[in-house]
């Protein structure tokens, strides 16, 4: 059976196409974002237990390039591009963690947490980049006038970018706000070789810019608008129905930023429902900073309205952003989820996060959003507590160390409830002993 695959207008009144390897980004004739569209007759061709079968076979296995989580499922995702041309690092296939002891503490005995930082550069980001510098190696050996790829970064598209391009020898070029992002993310594309320009200013002046350059065919998009990265971030809510033994959890929790993320989860799991792999679809809450919160207003609004705000200085550093330029399709992706959109103030994410690791986890500030979410609507009501609710971790704890230090050493202007200080004694037996006994009491009587 051949599979295709081609970019179509999100927008159901103009409906216009174009071939993957046209170097486009909105609609021409509408200037709405596209998506990529498959043949889903070929693809219905092959039985639900067909497909199971065939994904099973090739989850964890050392075949290229289906040891990938995203080439595995490869007939959904890319079908045309050869496997020659494919630039992969191993993404996906993370572990979905049953977090008991977090459940315990919050009174939620069916919660789960998609480990997406456990990929090759920490971040769910990776998932969308192999897809799209794939894509991009293949159309430069086709001859098209690609010289580099760039994007504008709050720091985990800007290493994934980096890497892929590193792993298939292309030129990236980064543009991140200056002084906004971690050290460890920083230091990433630097190391990978990227061009990384640190402009004076936040995500949505690098979005403009880098929209601005990249008008110029030699320099290619790799920002969330190219639906060739939802493509691979899609992967993540097929891969957790298949974790479950290709049973849907109830609610699905996702981080919101830049919203590609939130339409990538969907689209995934609607075409495991146009398939026939599942009979039913997921609640999607997306959580946001209050201090980036865009989305959550308009949906105060029942999404009649939709206003950018001027995002301000938040923890969760790599979803401050105030124009997401994914938002309509993030909208299309709630309505048909009967989605929740919530949003966490800095001391709610920081203590959420800092619960989640006292109980095992190690989470980045924007998971700490997610799970304080999950701890509000709970409290609320929205969500039940005998419901079955994964929370997509987005990146690896070790990306965020300084706001982990800031909160254990209360530097933050916020009580910091669930802080944890070293204790600095004299080196003598007398004194560990006295700070254990201390330390062991407190803990008998649950102080």
């Amino acid at each position: 059976m051949t599979y295709r695959a081609w970019f179509k207008c999100i927008r159901a009144d103009c409906g216009q196409t174009y071939p993957l390897d046209a170097i486009v980004y909105n609609c021409r004739k509408c200037g709405a974002l596209l998506e990529v569209e498959h043949d889903m007759a070929a693809l219905a061709a092959r039985t639900a237990a067909g497909w199971k079968e065939l994904f099973e076979e090739r989850y964890r296995s050392t075949a290229l390039p289906y040891s990938s989580g995203v080439w595995g499922k490869k007939e959904w995702v890319l079908p045309e591009i050869e496997d020659t041309n494919i630039v992969s690092l191993h993404e996906g296939a993370t572990p979905l963690l049953w977090a008991e002891r977090f459940g315990k503490a919050i009174g939620l005995p069916d919660v789960w947490i998609k480990l997406c930082g456990t990929t090759h550069t920490g971040s769910f980001k990776d998932l969308g980049m192999t897809v799209l510098v794939s894509q991009v190696k293949q159309m430069m050996a086709r001859g098209a006038p690609i010289k580099a790829v760039a994007c504008a970064s709050t720091g985990d598209t800007s290493a994934a970018l980096a890497a892929y391009c590193a792993a298939a020898g292309i030129q990236a070029v980064v543009l991140l706000p200056r002084g906004k992002i971690s050290i460890a993310q920083l230091i990433q594309p630097i190391s990978n070789g990227a061009l990384v320009l640190s402009l004076d200013t936040d995500f949505d002046g690098c979005m403009r810019l880098v929209q601005q350059i990249t008008r110029d065919e030699t320099i290619y998009l790799a920002n969330s608008m190219n639906s060739l990265r939802i493509e691979g971030q899609k992967t993540v809510g097929i891969e957790i129905v298949q974790q479950f033994g290709w049973q849907v959890p109830d609610v699905i929790i996702i981080p919101g930023g830049n919203l590609g993320n939130v339409s990538a989860l969907g689209k995934g799991l609607l075409m495991l429902k146009q398939l026939g792999l599942v009979d039913r679809l997921p609640r999607i809450v997306v959580a946001q900073a209050e201090r980036a919160n865009p989305l959550y207003r308009a949906y105060l609004r029942n999404f009649e309205t939709f206003e950018p705000v001027q995002a301000q200085k938040t923890l969760a550093s790599a979803i401050q952003i105030g124009n997401p330029v994914s938002y309509e399709k993030a909208v299309r992706t709630l309505k048909q989820f009967g989605g929740i959109v919530e949003q966490a103030t800095e001391e709610e994410l920081a203590d959420a996060a800092a619960l989640g690791d006292r109980c095992g986890l190690f989470n980045c500030p924007h998971t700490g959003v997610a799970l304080a979410v999950l701890i509000k609507l709970l409290r609320a009501g929205k969500i039940d507590k005998a419901e079955r609710v994964v929370v997509i971790s987005t990146a690896h704890g070790l990306k965020f160390v300084e706001m982990k230090v800031d909160y254990h050493q209360r530097k933050l202007e916020m009580p910091c409830r669930y802080a944890n200080e070293p204790v600095e004694l004299p080196a003598r037996l007398d004194a560990v002993k006295e700070a254990l006994d201390k330390a062991l009491a407190s803990r008998a009587s649950g102080a």
